[in-house]
């Protein structure tokens, strides 16, 4: 792989982190494509996206993806807290 990016959020909360790991894992564990992989971890409340790929072009498309991804569920978590 020839091109790299590492991503840091910081969440509100432990829990809010959780939820981020986890309907993310899915498409982690199984990329839609060879040309990029990617990766998440917790460091303390923060979120780290690491994407690799074979390109510039397939790493922000890989980036795009998922910060649309991780925007989207943090927008639903903001609707269920403001619910709750």
């Amino acid at each position: 792989m020839k091109a790299k990016a590492t991503v840091c959020l910081k969440l509100n909360s432990e829990k809010h982190l959780a939820t981020l790991l986890k309907a993310l894992a899915p498409e982690a564990k199984k990329p839609a494509t060879s040309r990029a992989k990617a990766s998440l971890a917790a460091d303390d409340c923060s979120l780290v996206l690491s994407v690799e790929a074979k390109d510039a072009v397939a790493l922000r498309a890989a980036l795009n993806a998922y910060l649309r991804w991780i925007n989207s569920a943090l927008k639903i978590i903001e609707v269920v807290d403001t619910i709750s």
